[in-house]
């Protein structure tokens, strides 16, 4: 799938950044086009690999919102029109699709990510998707209620918003730096390898994904999760299939971006592999047991022919906002609200009883 990226803020870069450097490494031809925006000068200036425009210079001269999203939400309207204009070339008309990626528990990505994905709603007739990372357990109040917030507010506006959760895909123990580099390389290879499931760039296979099929998949909107899991291939197809049916289960089971989101109203499975080692019957066999899983009949599967000694799944879930994960997260934002003695009047369809408001 051909997509545009948008990262705001300095998570957004920096994961823009890596999913672009991915792309271009593998030989993929996936991102069409990459743009970092933010309002500290300096994040702006670390980045080398995508083009950048600084936004709200008049407001804070350079020095970012210091985690006040409300200010982020403030600085993008101010300069939204700039940064579309940034973006003339950048969305070309083989773009299938447009990614914003932000860290939701910041300022500048929180507060204007959403406003972002609006505008550029009623501009493009592409899907727009957010990229959304949750902050941690331990990341503290203002960032838990930064994120919820600004989750509420993209549910509403992105035609779908897949969420990870920096509490899935890092290792224990490790450094705060050093999770934050684990988990920005995890959504490069994982995410980049979605957007190419469609390109076909090894061979091919005998029934290969589409990317009509992502989109698809989501279009249930509200909340996606990716997973994935991988293991190393038999040369001979027919003992893959069990490895096929391993990886499938890893990749939903303990691979996911929102660990224990298993239902959903509809879901993908790419297989990854060199097309001889893909077993079909394993796929298939793979295919049945997610829709059984997932409690969905509208799950979808194929090839990704790819040059590896190992196989590997995807799992995209689309419309996964009832799992207990994200109920969890909410509760969090909604209380760290609360003990910001913060009030608010709106309520999320998807989430009745929070009391967190939107951004705009």
């Amino acid at each position: 799938m051909k997509v545009a990226l948008i990262g705001v803020g300095q998570a957004g870069g920096r994961i823009t950044e890596r999913l672009a450097k991915f792309d271009a490494n593998m030989d993929f031809g996936a991102v069409q086009g990459a743009l970092a925006v933010n309002s500290a000068k300096p994040d702006l200036q670390s980045l080398q690999f995508v083009d950048t425009k600084l936004i709200g210079a008049d407001r804070v001269n350079g020095h970012g919102v210091g985690g006040d999203n409300e200010l982020g939400t403030d600085v993008m309207q101010a300069d939204v029109q700039q940064v579309l204009g940034a973006l003339d070339g950048r969305v070309t008309s083989s773009a299938e699709a447009i990614v914003v990626v932000a860290g939701l528990g910041g300022g500048t990505g929180s507060g204007g990510a959403p406003v972002l994905v609006h505008n550029l709603q009623q501009v493009y007739d592409v899907p727009v998707y957010a990229l959304g990372v949750l902050p941690g357990r331990n990341e503290g109040a203002l960032y838990q209620a930064n994120a919820g917030r600004s989750l509420k507010t993209l549910l509403r506006e992105a035609d779908s918003t897949l969420l990870i959760d920096n509490d899935a895909w890092h290792e224990q123990g490790e450094s705060v730096e050093g999770a934050f580099e684990t988990i920005n390389d995890r959504i490069a290879k994982r995410v980049g390898l979605l957007f190419a499931s469609g390109e076909a760039v090894e061979g091919v296979g005998e029934s290969v994904v589409d990317s009509s099929e992502v989109i698809n998949t989501l279009r249930a909107g509200g909340v996606a999760a990716l997973g994935y899991a991988t293991e190393a291939a038999s040369d001979d197809s027919a003992e893959n299939v069990n490895t096929a049916m391993t990886v499938s289960r890893q990749a939903l089971l303990t691979g996911t971006s929102l660990p224990d989101a298993t239902t959903a109203d509809s879901a993908l499975l790419v297989i990854a592999g060199r097309p001889d080692a893909i077993p079909r019957k394993g796929v298939e066999r793979a295919r049945r047991w997610l829709e059984d899983e997932t409690g969905s009949m509208q799950v979808r599967g194929g090839d990704f022919p790819l040059d590896s000694e190992r196989l590997g799944a995807l799992v995209l879930l689309g419309g996964a906002e009832r799992s207990d994960r994200v109920q969890a997260f909410m509760e969090r934002a909604r209380e760290a609200t609360e003990a910001q003695e913060a009030e608010s009047t709106d309520h999320a369809e998807e989430f009745a009883d929070d009391r967190l408001e939107n951004l705009f």
